[in-house]
């Protein structure tokens, strides 16, 4: 089969397309064979050596969708031959197969392509548990979705809408925040507009919004803090480097600051976001954004593209 695989960390170029065996599931084991790859910024992190990796070589990615190639012993949930998606995998996504534990494999709804299968894993999965599992959100509340034209954004315009909450989405470019007004927010802004955050505080009649959920912390938090109902929470998804805020515009909210990531989740956490993706995905709330598709071999290109400015749905690799 042909893979994706890093024998150092570096920038994009250090990703390889080589040729390794077909894999062999062990006990309680799934060999998918990948239609499609997600591509996430959580991988170009990694793959640069700003996170915990794999040993060397390593192929990269979590998120992948196909179909299920080989099961091992025990394996009861999913059978050859099913079409599934996959959020977290053993061997890595960025190939043609991925060897996965069963719990890792989820059943994909007729209707779901295999590109918006493979879109799930991250990008909606650390959505469910920024807006459910930390900040806690209710229906009835607004949020406010900064960079929202993304694939964490999109997911999290789809789950807020579908829960009840009121959405303020900013996008950079025209095409994106046309995206997320599609998407269903109830207000879009330009986050490059200098008075946007004014903006904000107009559109709730002065009280500001009960959930943030930050892509860009080290931008955009501190002023975030300023725009937060009393008892507010900001959850931070994604930060590149460091900030500097004004602790009394948490002590004067009893405001909380919130940091979430996918590598903390628990198991029962984690079964509950993907029966939430599956009932999402049946009943039509939940439709992943595709951006872009590219071959497995444009891997590096792929890592460069989920980094710029002006986000649009998910980069996809095909293999």
């Amino acid at each position: 089969m042909q893979t994706i695989r890093i024998h150092e960390f570096g920038g994009p170029e250090v990703m390889r397309l080589e040729e390794l065996p077909d894999l062999e599931p062990g006990p309680g084991q799934v060999v998918v064979r990948v239609k499609a790859v997600g591509v996430n910024p959580v991988d170009t992190y990694i793959r640069a050596g700003m996170y915990p990796a794999p040993p060397f070589p390593f192929t990269p990615g979590f998120d992948a969708a196909g179909e299920v190639a080989a099961i091992g012993p025990g394996v009861q949930r999913v059978a050859v031959g099913q079409k599934v998606y996959t959020a977290f995998t053993l061997s890595g996504a960025y190939a043609q197969q991925t060897l996965c534990e069963e719990a890792q494999v989820h059943p994909l709804p007729l209707g779901i392509s295999y590109a918006q299968g493979a879109s799930l894993g991250v990008p909606y999965g650390i959505a469910y548990r920024a807006l459910f599992q930390r900040a806690r959100a209710l229906p009835g509340e607004t949020v406010l979705i900064h960079g929202a034209s993304g694939g964490v954004g999109t997911a999290a315009i789809q789950l807020a809408r579908a829960a009840g909450l009121t959405v303020i989405g900013t996008g950079g470019t025209p095409r994106g925040r046309e995206l997320v007004s599609q998407q269903g927010a109830h207000q879009v802004l330009d986050h490059h507009a200098p008075a946007y955050l004014e903006e904000v505080l107009k559109l709730t009649q002065g009280r500001g919004v009960e959930v943030i959920l930050e892509m860009l912390a080290n931008v955009n938090l501190g002023k975030d803090l300023k725009v937060l109902a009393p008892k507010g929470r900001v959850v931070v998804i994604g930060s590149r480097g460091p900030v500097e805020i004004d602790p009394r515009d948490t002590m004067s909210r009893d405001a909380a600051i919130l940091g979430t990531s996918l590598f903390n989740t628990t198991p029962r956490e984690y079964a509950g976001i993907h029966a939430a993706l599956a009932a999402g995905l049946e009943n039509g709330t939940l439709r992943p954004v595709i951006g872009r598709e590219l071959p497995l071999a444009d891997a590096p290109r792929a890592h460069q593209k989920v980094l710029e400015p002006g986000a649009y749905g998910k980069i996809i690799l095909v293999p």
